[in-house]
């Protein structure tokens, strides 16, 4: 089956060699979006509810440029310096999304690109 490349200047350009996301059939697979404004390719100014929201719109617009929409997400994976911020990953991601909820992972890590406290990666599943 063919994979097709998505790209789209309303999120972050790609830091590596990588691909903003990766269709195969009517699945998507998304790679990580750290909180970088597009236009400036720098961390969103803000506290950690503007990081995790900005985190959120990148994945959306590589959705979107897709074809699809964060509705379809299956599978999310959040990765994070500070389990701490776990509650507020909850409370912010309420917002994007209503049931059924994609199923999720959250994980602890030391570090992440640029400093970046939240990154997110995901897998859309679109229709035919």
């Amino acid at each position: 089956m063919a994979r097709q490349i998505i790209r789209t200047d309303l999120a972050p350009q790609a830091i590596g060699t990588y691909s903003q996301a990766v269709r195969v059939g009517n699945t998507v697979y998304l790679s990580g979006q750290i909180p970088l404004v597009p236009d400036t390719m720098e961390l969103v100014d803000g506290d950690m509810a503007a990081q995790i929201r900005r985190v959120f719109d990148n994945l959306q617009a590589v959705a979107r440029a897709a074809g699809g929409s964060l509705e379809d997400m299956a599978k999310l994976n959040i990765f994070l310096t500070d389990l701490g911020h776990f509650a507020l990953v909850n409370q912010v991601m309420a917002e994007y999304f209503t049931e059924p909820y994609p199923a999720r992972a959250a994980i602890g890590v030391a570090a992440l690109p640029k400093g970046a406290q939240v990154e997110m990666d995901g897998v859309l599943e679109l229709g035919d």
